[in-house]
C-alpha cells in the first residue's frame, strides 16, 4: 500500500490574514513611529486622567495637565513645522514669529486662539485660521486685505484697503496704480470715497488724487490738471459729481483749458479759466436745465480752495 504524501514538518507559504485593526492602521496617514508614540501616550493620558481627577481635590489640575501635555510633546507630538498658506503681500516671517511665540511647543499646549488673535493685529490680515495637523505641524491660513488706495498725510505715503485700514508704508518711487487720497482723516473716509465714485464711474479712471478738505468734503484732481470742489455731505457730493459727469459728457469740460470747477453750491457751477494763451479763455459751458447759469471767474482762491 502506497503512503499518501504529507506536508508535516515542511514550511508553508500561506500568509497570515491581516486583522481589521491592522488594515485600519494602514489607512491612517501617519508613520508607524508616530502611531506607536500616539498609542503609548494615549495610554499615559488615560492613566494620567485618574491622577488628574484626584488632583481636583488638592487643586493641582493645571500643573498635572501641563506636565502630561509636556510628556506628550516629548513623545513626538510637538510643533516642528509651520505651514503658511494665503500670504502674497505681507512678510511671511511675521507669521512664523507669531506662531512660534509659545510658552511650550507641545501640541496640546499650543494656544490656537491666541495665535489667531495676534495675527489679526496686523493690518494685512483680514482673517486667520489656525489648526493642528498631527503629529508635528501647525497649519495657518491667512486671508489678506486688498490695497485699494494710497493715503498721503504729512508727506508720508501708505497703502490702505477699501475700509481705510493701514497696511504698510510705500515709497514715492514704487507707487502702485491706485487712487491717491490726501489729507488728515482721508484714510477713514476711504469707504465714503469708494461710494462717491460709484456715482460717476466714467470719471473714476480720470481722477489722479482726492483731497479731504477741512475734514468735511472732497476736492478731486483730474489727470488733465483741473480741480473739482464738491459740497459737504455724501449725498450732495454724489449728486454734484454726477451732474459734473453729465456736463463733461455733453460739453467736454476736462482738457479744455479750465483750471478749477466749483460745485460746492450744487445749483450753480463756478469755473476758473487758465490765463495762458491769448487771454480769451475757453467758452463757458452751457448750463443744464437743472442748474443756474454757470459763472466764470478768475478770482483768487479762498482758504477753502486750498
Amino acid at each position: 500500500m502506497s503512503k499518501r504524501p504529507t506536508n508535516r514538518g515542511r514550511p508553508t507559504n500561506r500568509k497570515k490574514k491581516a486583522s481589521i485593526l491592522d488594515r485600519i492602521l494602514a489607512r491612517i496617514p501617519l508613520s508607524h513611529i508616530a502611531l506607536r508614540r500616539i498609542a503609548t501616550w494615549t495610554i499615559v493620558l488615560v492613566a494620567g486622567g485618574a491622577v488628574y481627577a484626584a488632583g481636583a481635590v488638592t487643586g493641582a489640575n493645571a500643573a498635572i495637565g501641563t506636565a502630561l501635555a509636556e510628556q506628550v510633546g516629548k513623545a513626538g507630538l510637538r510643533v516642528e513645522q509651520i505651514e503658511v498658506r494665503g500670504v502674497k503681500r505681507m512678510d511671511v516671517t511675521t507669521v512664523y514669529a507669531v506662531a512660534l511665540d509659545q510658552k511650550s511647543r507641545a501640541m496640546p499646549l499650543v494656544d490656537l486662539e491666541l495665535v489667531r488673535d495676534r495675527l489679526l493685529q496686523y493690518g494685512w490680515v483680514q482673517d486667520a485660521h489656525v489648526s493642528r495637523r498631527l503629529p508635528d505641524t501647525l497649519l495657518i491660513r491667512i486671508v489678506e486685505r486688498t490695497p485699494a488706495a494710497v493715503w498721503q498725510d504729512k508727506g508720508q505715503l501708505s497703502l490702505i484697503d477699501r475700509d481705510g485700514v493701514y497696511l504698510e508704508p510705500v515709497s514715492s518711487d514704487a507707487m502702485p496704480d491706485l487712487p491717491l487720497v490726501i489729507g488728515p482723516g482721508a484714510d477713514r473716509q476711504e469707504p465714503a470715497y469708494q461710494t462717491l465714485m460709484v456715482a460717476a464711474p466714467a470719471l473714476k479712471p480720470k481722477v489722479r488724487a482726492a483731497t479731504w478738505v477741512g475734514n468735511r468734503r472732497w476736492d478731486l484732481l483730474f489727470d488733465t490738471g483741473e480741480t473739482l470742489s464738491l459740497p459737504e455731505g455724501d449725498d450732495e457730493a454724489a449728486k454734484a459729481l454726477k451732474l459734473f459727469a453729465e456736463k463733461d459728457g455733453t460739453s467736454k469740460l476736462l482738457g479744455s483749458g479750465y483750471v478749477k470747477f466749483d460745485l460746492r453750491d450744487p445749483t450753480r457751477m463756478v469755473v476758473r479759466k487758465s490765463n495762458q494763451g491769448s487771454g480769451q479763455g475757453t467758452p463757458t459751458p452751457k448750463p443744464t436745465s437743472t442748474a443756474k447759469p454757470t459763472t466764470t471767474t478768475n478770482r483768487a482762491p479762498t482758504r477753502d480752495d486750498v
